[in-house]
């Protein structure tokens, strides 16, 4: 049995640790930085310090590379078009357990760690949930020690950073990288030539095969970048593996010659813009066609890679299924279905069957939505203009599974209709998901509901094709990011109490469940989560110059703005609240701080419009000297993975209010009940499994069911009886519509009523209105009584183990990918 180190020696190790980082600082200080000390800024030390960070990382990254390279394991490449990364330092100096030695070493500089990390630029490679899913993935792979490598491309500028002006969203450039990223290698010698447009030449080989060329295209080159990506304890760093694009030459020397300096680098710049931007806006034809680029550009330098990789160690393509599996992030990434079959049939020479039975045995795909009209689609003529191969490809293949069909439900046209891979219903478009499902050989929702309902209904015809197919793969979070680091002082009370086991095993939180009932704890806990909550307040009072009441109800909902999603409805209920309180009917209410955040797609115009309600109310709320502190209504601008780990630990309640059946899984709702947040919640998504999990008593549940919206809405809802049969509602609404939130333009938010009682208000905000008020009363009642409320508090974090990635991917390892662990010596 190995010997446990003294404290004594192990604090000999801490202190000669610490020496040694602070001996590489100054060491970056001089030779990175080219500063004296007492001339380096905030930033520099930041920089100096991931710098420092990243050496180590290097060392335990080579080794984990040439460990692959040497034992050619199955490898699982992570497609996705986002990676939300946030802020690496904090997050690599915990996982390499040195973040004490990395806070010393500052401090004996004159830095502190805290003042020095607020430096790092969230990097702006996502978006939302799925990004940071992606992001909590890779954190689970390198801990669990699989062979796994994310591929996605290197945006210059993320989605956009948002601010409020006068109450509306406006959005500015994402410059994220305007001081450089310490944390990536560039590859320049990793270049790989990624075509579009020109057209598609057959000809008959020697063999007498049907061959085609696809000629007289425009190239750009895929340009690497790598990050490293360290597990917990930094034993094993997987890669990250970010694509740039650049131009195949720099500029045409004609137009310099000649003294037209613009059009000399015109070329060069169109090429580049492929990775100059995080979802370029979709609503014009030039930005579809940019958007479908994007995708495809960073899936062939991806397979490529891949084929490179593989070809290292293997002379022919039989063992490709058994030595990669490819993992499709939703649909962004389908396109490499027909990719693949055109680098397996065009250059490497495969017949068709060999390369198919090879493609769909390397591919699974995760579906992340459930609504038919958020299902990627792609019109044929623009696929055509761009690339007309794999248009080709996808023909044949639809051809190919179209047959395997009729075989099997002979007679059946409308059957055929439905599950074709081109929708044939006006403009003829490619359905990418159906793509994505024929090509994988397994596809995952990624809750229990979620995939039932996938099942059930948008994907039921490709269920009774193939059984089996569809597998449930519950989403998680990664605790070494939304617990030890987002929440150090609930991390150090949990490992006070019951030890530090859950950081790579979150099932230990169970332990926690006796503590609820042990006054010194919840004692402890409440502490933990006032001092959250006035760190919060701090920074609402210096970014939003707002002063909130840290004892009031912090009432939290972060997410994209999305009609679905449902911030409206928690405006109805502020609007409730304010109308309550100015009336005097509710006199024992507790304060409330409701907060919201998120982003709205540039081009999505009710989203933005229920932004600037949100600003307009709560201009008028919190300025009302009738409602003082009882009640405040923020929303804090450009929401990001930093501003989240602020405001998650100061969460008492979560808002997980979509209309049943919406919502694939979601991710926010984890993160908050794992800080403590009891829930207030539809039976959607993984809702339900978290309700599971921690106790219907303990999470406050109200609206529709699925089978209840489906009813309703086939029975003919109208929102209107709602509107006529509850005196509430109708004040709210016609707040809204004469403009008493905005006196300036008094029908500025009618289109938001009209949407609601006019046009169908499809997601039944008002169906559930009274059910969401009615359960916002207990959520009150049960705030006033302290020790209750921490003690379900309490429950809820003790609750969340199952909703740790670690045991996603361990789901996906041996359910979907069929890879085990690399250890790395």
């Amino acid at each position: 049995m190995k010997k446990q180190p003294s404290k004594s020696s192990k604090a000999s190790a801490d202190v000669q640790e610490t020496k040694a980082i602070r001996n590489s600082m100054e060491a970056h200080l001089t030779y990175s930085i080219s500063k004296y000390s007492a001339l380096a800024t905030t930033h520099d030390w930041y920089e100096i310090a991931a710098r420092t960070a990243r050496d180590r990382m290097a060392e335990r990254w080579m080794e984990t590379m040439q460990t692959y390279y040497r034992d050619d394991p199955k490898r699982v490449y992570y497609l996705s078009l986002e990676f939300l990364v946030g802020r690496t330092f904090s997050n690599a100096a915990l996982n390499l357990e040195l973040h004490n030695e990395f806070k010393q070493a500052l401090y004996e500089l004159g830095q502190n760690i805290e003042s020095v990390s607020e430096m790092e630029f969230d990097a702006g490679l996502g978006n939302g949930g799925l990004g940071r899913l992606a992001a909590c993935f890779l954190d689970s792979m390198a801990t669990l020690e699989l062979p796994c490598y994310g591929y996605g491309i290197r945006y210059e500028y993320g989605m956009f950073h948002q601010k409020i002006e006068d109450g509306q969203q406006v959005e500015h450039p994402d410059n994220w990288l305007r001081y450089g990223n310490p944390w990536e290698f560039p590859r320049p010698e990793v270049l790989y030539p990624v075509k579009f447009h020109g057209r598609v030449v057959q000809f008959t080989s020697e063999d007498g095969t049907l061959r085609h060329h696809w000629v007289d295209t425009e190239e750009i080159m895929a340009m690497a970048y790598d990050t490293p990506v360290p597990g917990f304890g930094g034993k094993t760093v997987n890669n990250m593996r970010l694509w740039a694009a650049k131009s195949s030459r720099d500029f045409d020397l004609r137009y310099f010659n000649q003294g037209d300096y613009i059009q000399a680098v015109a070329d060069k710049n169109a090429s580049e813009n492929l990775s100059k931007v995080l979802y370029p806006n979709d609503s014009t034809e030039m930005g579809k066609e940019l958007r479908l680029k994007q995708q495809y550009f960073f899936v062939s330098a991806s397979l490529q890679d891949i084929l490179y990789r593989y070809k290292k160690h293997h002379a022919t393509w039989d063992e490709l299924p058994n030595k990669v599996a490819i993992q499709l992030n939703d649909t962004h990434p389908a396109i490499s279905i027909a990719e693949l079959m055109r680098l397996l049939v065009d250059i490497h020479g495969l017949g068709w069957e060999h390369a198919w039975n090879l493609t769909t045995r390397t591919f699974s795909y995760t579906n992340h939505t459930l609504m038919p009209e958020a299902l990627e689609t792609w019109k044929v003529a623009l696929f055509e203009a761009i690339l007309p191969r794999h248009l080709e490809i996808i023909y044949a293949i639809n051809f190919q599974f179209l047959r395997q069909v009729m075989h099997t439900f002979p007679g059946d046209n409308e059957l055929l209709r439905r599950m074709s891979l081109i929708d044939e219903n006006g403009d003829r478009r490619i359905r990418m998901a159906h793509l994505a499902i024929v090509g994988s050989h397994t596809v995952n929702g990624v809750a229990q509901l979620h995939t039932e309902l996938m099942k059930s209904t948008i994907f039921s015809d490709f269920n009774r094709l193939w059984p089996g197919k569809i597998l449930n793969m519950t989403n998680g979070i990664t605790p070494r990011r939304w617990l030890n680091q987002a929440n150090p002082a609930l991390a150090g009370l949990i490992g006070e109490n019951i030890g530090t086991g859950w950081v790579r095993n979150l099932d230990e939180l169970q332990k926690l469940r006796p503590l609820a009932k042990d006054a010194s704890f919840r004692k402890a806990f409440g502490a933990v989560k006032r001092a959250n909550k006035e760190r919060l307040a701090a920074m609402i009072q210096e970014t939003l110059h707002i002063r909130v009441n840290p004892d009031s109800l912090f009432d939290i909902q972060i997410k994209r703005i999305h009609e679905y999603k449902r911030q409206l409805l928690n405006v109805l209920h502020v609007i409730t609240l304010y109308n309550r309180i100015r009336l005097g009917t509710h006199p024992n209410t507790a304060p409330r701080t409701v907060i919201i955040g998120g982003k709205a797609a540039p081009g999505y115009v009710m989203a933005k419009r229920i932004i600037r309600l949100i600003n307009n109310v709560a201009e008028i709320v919190n300025n009302d000297p009738l409602i003082g502190d009882r009640l405040k209504l923020l929303f804090i601008p450009n929401y990001n993975v930093s501003n989240a780990e602020r405001i998650v630990p100061a969460a008492d309640l979560s808002e997980q209010i979509s209309t049943a059946g919406t919502e694939a899984s979601g991710t926010g709702n984890m993160k908050l009940s794992l800080n403590g947040a009891l829930t207030i919640g539809t039976l959607d998504g993984a809702n339900i499994e978290i309700m599971e999990e921690v106790g219907e008593e303990n999470f406050f549940l109200f609206g529709l069911t699925a089978d209840e919206v489906a009813r309703l809405r086939a029975s003919g809802y109208n929102p209107w009886e709602y509107y006529h049969g509850n005196a509430e509602l109708r004040q709210v609404l016609d707040m809204i519509a004469s403009g008493y939130f905005s006196p300036d333009e008094p029908d500025r938010f009618q289109p938001i009523v009209d949407a609601l009682l006019t046009h169908g208000d499809h997601y039944l905000l008002l169906a559930d209105y009274a059910s969401y008020v009615a359960c916002q009363e207990r959520v009150d009642a049960l705030y006033c009584r302290p020790e209750e409320w921490l003690q379900k508090s309490i429950l809820n974090v003790a609750g969340m183990g199952k909703f740790s990635s670690d045991r996603t991917i361990r789901q996906y390892a041996e359910q979907i990918w069929h890879v085990g662990r690399i250890p790395v010596c």
